[in-house]
């Protein structure tokens, strides 16, 4: 890699500023955002980080809100706070137009921010493949208010039915055998077994089910053979119907149309599969390659605009995709924050090499899966409790790491004792 030979200052600054350092602008506020912000703390730069909220959310354990063991409040932190503690300063705003012409964010209120590095971490959102009726009837959980959507729709339906007595056949489908999926099949699942007789003794719990539908041949495919074989069995013994091999024609108000012509009665889908890039940014002017990423070079930048950075689920190494997980995103923004001090020292820059330290998934109550790179395979309660731990060593903020800590103790360790967590009625 080679040294960006003449990084432009001016457009980083107005008129009226009096900080001559160079402006970095770091959209998102998300795993990748935050650890490029991080890692500028002790850079010659001045940093703004831009987000459309005020907060930070630990998108790992949004399905754990969504079905009521966490208040949203658990899993996020301020993003002013985390900007101020670093040194930053916090624009809240949501991105209009990028021009790398005139090295030129615009947002939707307030001024336009120029920049002279930019670090593009916006993350993506749900795709939804196409799947006709999947947008408007199915319910995503990648953001905070979709996590709520499904917590306030779930514990809604269930007054309803336990008043009316229709619980006959009630089902939930869960769309995507990966992780989250198979995370919201088996706490879904879960509440089934041990919430719902207590708290709902009007319902006959065996006339509520869980679905899960994948259109391979088997649940977390990224995992080991033994990692997918142990989640497949323990999510059959809580109940879960897998659907294997079944591809989604159709997402209808009341039930999923298979490709197979099995109709399966849903009157919740959850839709827990893919990925892409935000529509507008297409508007960028960036190229973008499969899902809509942003396409970079080895060291993260893109090569059109040596200036401009994109990581985390948003930015793609053309001849080395990395997976759209926690870990990318981090080491992804924390090579953009060393290589923009690399390019101040007129450095040359170094290529990304990602360093994989596993996945791992939990089913349910003393059940996970860890798939920790070049170490053991785990599965089971020791499983669960790396899972455990990592989650909440992971979250930002102690108040965040001991709410979470109580809230997921009362979920797992006491739950025919424990409260959904719920909201207000949807309509």
């Amino acid at each position: 890699m080679t040294a960006d030979p003449s990084p432009r200052h001016e457009p980083g600054r107005s008129i009226t500023d009096v900080d001559t350092r160079p402006h970095v602008v770091v959209l998102g506020a998300g795993f990748a955002g935050l650890a490029a912000v991080r890692s500028l703390r002790k850079a010659p730069v001045r940093v703004t980080l831009v987000d459309r909220h005020s907060y930070s959310t630990f998108q790992p354990l949004l399905y754990q809100v969504a079905t009521g063991a966490l208040n949203p409040g658990d899993i996020t932190y301020g993003a002013r706070g985390f900007a101020s503690h670093t040194g930053a300063s916090f624009r809240k705003g949501e991105v209009t137009t990028i021009d790398p012409e005139t090295r030129t964010v615009s947002l939707d209120v307030g001024p336009d921010l120029r920049y002279d590095y930019l670090i593009i971490a916006n993350g993506v959102t749900t795709n939804y493949f196409g799947v006709p009726g999947a947008a408007e009837h199915a319910f995503p959980i990648y953001t905070r208010a979709e996590a709520l959507a499904v917590r306030d729709h779930m514990t809604s339906y269930l007054d309803h039915i336990a008043a009316t007595g229709e619980a006959r056949g009630a089902s939930v489908v869960v769309v995507g055998g990966g992780a989250t999926g198979v995370e919201m099949a088996g706490t879904l699942a879960e509440l089934r077994n041990t919430v719902l007789p207590d708290r709902y003794p009007e319902l006959d719990p065996n006339e509520v089910h869980v679905v899960l539908v994948e259109m391979t041949d088997k649940v977390l495919p990224p995992f080991a053979p033994r990692l997918r074989e142990y989640a497949a069995e323990q999510l059959r013994r809580r109940g879960v119907e897998l659907r294997l091999e079944a591809a989604v024609k159709e997402v209808r108000p009341d039930s999923v149309l298979l490709a197979d012509g099995t109709e399966l009665d849903a009157h919740m889908t959850v839709w827990a599969t893919g990925v892409a890039a935000h529509e507008r940014v297409k508007s960028w002017g960036l190229r973008q390659g499969r899902g809509g990423r942003i396409v970079v070079g080895g060291d993260l930048r893109v090569p059109e605009h040596p200036e401009i950075f994109a990581v985390g689920d948003i930015g793609v190494i053309d001849d080395d995709p990395l997976p759209q997980l926690a870990q990318p995103a981090i080491q992804t923004g924390q090579h953009a924050g060393r290589t923009i001090m690399r390019l101040l020292a007129g450095e040359p820059t170094e290529r990304f090499r990602y360093k994989d330290k596993g996945t791992m998934a939990t089913i349910g109550r003393a059940s996970a899966v860890a798939d920790i790179a070049h170490g053991p395979k785990l599965v089971g309660v020791l499983a669960w409790l790396v899972w455990m731990f990592v989650h909440i060593f992971a979250l930002l903020g102690n108040r965040n790491r001991v709410f979470v800590t109580l809230g997921l103790a009362f979920r797992y360790l006491a739950q025919r004792r424990g409260q959904i967590v719920v909201g207000d009625d949807p309509g």
